[in-house]
C-alpha cells in the first residue's frame, strides 16, 4: 500500500483530491475519442485492480484530471474482485475498441501477460501503476516510491517525532517479508549514517495480523521503559500500534510512524496519538500514469531509458531502467492534510 509526495513543506496543490477513493468511478466514456493535439488517439483506459476500492478511486481521480488536461478521453473498467486473471476480458474489449493506452494495477504479473501484449500488437500503449507486470508485457511502470525514499521518510519523522536521540523501536509485518525486510535494512543503515543519537532497539514482528500487532505493542512498551518511538513499515501495525497507545499511558510519551492510510490513522492523528506518517499518493500516481500514456500516444516517448516527458503540475519525469518511472518521494500525511484525504 500509496504510498506519493508532499516534498516536506507542501505537496503541490495537488494535495490530491487524495480522495484516494478506492473503488474508482471516475466516469466512464468509451474509448477512442481524439485528444492529443498533434491528432493521437489520447483515449486512455484505467484497469484498476478492482473496482470499489479507494486507494483506487483516487488514482483515477488523478488520472481523470490529467486525461482533462490535456484533452483526452477518460475511461475506468474493472472487475469487482482482484483475482489473477480477472482483467483480461476488460484488457480484451479495451482492444477491440481500439484505446489509445490501458493504464493497469496488475492483479498479477504474469497472468495478463498475453492479453496486454495482443493489446500492444494491436496498437495500444500499456503503462502499468502500483502493481507491475512482467516488464516485456507493458511499455512503462510508474512506480509509486523506491526502498531508499520509504526508508528515509520513516526515520525522518520519528527522529524529528523524538528530537534526534533515543530508543526505538521497529514493529513490522511478517519476519519474511521480502519489501519490509529491504526497508528495516535501509532504516538501520539511515539510522547508523545520520542519527548516531537514535537506538533501534529491538525489532518485532506482528505478522500483519491487528490483534498480534496490538500485542507486540504493548510487549514493546514494557520490554523497553525508555522507549521513545515506534517506526511501523505496515499499515496493518501501524494502526494497531496506534490503537493501542491512544488508550494507554504512553499516549504522548512515545511517538509512532510508519506507513498508513488516512482512514485507518485519521482519529489517531486528531486525537494526538499520532504526528505523521508516511504514504505515497494514489493520485498524483494516476496523474503521472495517465500523462505518461499521454506521451507514449504522441509518440514523444518509446518507453526506452533516459526519454523525458512532461507530466502538468508534477513536472518532467526521466524514464529509468526497464522502463520504470519513479513517482517521488513518499506522501506525509499530518493534522494539516488529513482531512482532504479519504482512501
Amino acid at each position: 500500500m500509496t504510498f506519493a509526495r508532499k516534498r516536506v513543506t507542501a505537496f503541490a496543490a495537488l494535495a490530491v483530491a487524495a480522495a484516494v477513493a478506492l473503488t474508482g468511478c471516475a466516469g466512464s466514456t468509451d474509448g477512442g475519442g481524439d485528444g492529443g493535439g498533434d491528432g493521437a488517439d489520447a483515449s486512455i483506459t484505467f484497469l484498476p485492480k478492482n473496482l470499489g476500492n479507494p486507494y483506487f478511486d483516487t488514482s483515477s481521480e488523478g488520472g481523470k484530471k490529467a486525461v482533462e488536461e490535456f484533452g483526452g478521453t477518460f475511461s475506468e473498467v474493472g472487475p469487482a474482485e482482484a483475482t489473477p486473471d480477472a482483467q483480461v476480458s476488460y484488457i480484451n474489449t479495451a482492444t477491440q475498441q481500439g484505446v489509445g493506452a490501458l493504464v493497469v494495477s496488475a492483479n498479477d504479473p504474469q497472468a495478463i501477460c498475453d492479453a496486454l501484449n495482443e493489446a500492444r500488437d494491436a496498437g495500444v500503449k500499456v503503462v502499468t501503476f502500483d502493481s507491475d507486470t512482467n516488464t516485456d508485457c507493458r511499455d512503462l511502470f510508474i512506480n509509486q516510491a523506491d526502498s531508499e525514499g520509504i526508508a528515509k521518510v520513516q526515520i525522518d519523522l520519528i527522529a524529528d517525532q523524538i528530537g534526534g536521540a533515543g530508543e526505538i523501536a521497529i514493529l513490522s509485518a511478517s519476519a519474511n517479508a521480502t519489501n519490509q525486510n529491504a526497508w528495516i535494512e535501509l532504516m538501520e543503515e539511515y539510522v547508523a549514517s545520520e542519527y548516531p543519537d537514535i537506538t533501534i532497539v529491538e525489532t518485532v514482528y506482528g505478522d500483519d495480523d491487528d490483534q498480534t500487532s496490538f500485542d507486540k505493542t504493548a510487549a514493546l512498551l514494557q520490554t523497553h521503559p525508555d522507549l521513545k518511538g515506534i517506526v511501523s513499515p505496515t499499515t496493518v501495525g501501524i494502526a494497531a500500534a496506534a490503537r493501542y497507545l491512544s488508550t494507554s499511558d504512553f499516549k504522548g510519551q512515545v511517538a509512532l510512524t510508519g506507513l498508513g492510510t488516512p482512514n485507518q490513522m485519521r482519529e489517531y492523528v486528531e486525537d494526538g496519538t499520532v504526528t505523521a506518517f508516511a504514504l505515497w499518493n494514489p493520485a498524483d500516481l494516476g496523474y503521472l500514469a495517465a500523462y505518461a500514456a499521454q506521451a507514449l500516444i504522441a509518440g514523444d516517448i518509446s518507453g526506452e531509458e533516459g526519454d523525458t516527458f512532461e507530466a502538468g503540475d508534477l513536472g518532467e519525469y526521466t524514464v529509468g531502467a526497464d522502463g520504470v518511472v519513479l513517482l517521488g518521494d513518499p506522501f506525509v500525511f499530518d493534522a494539516d492534510n488529513i482531512g482532504d484525504f479519504d482512501f
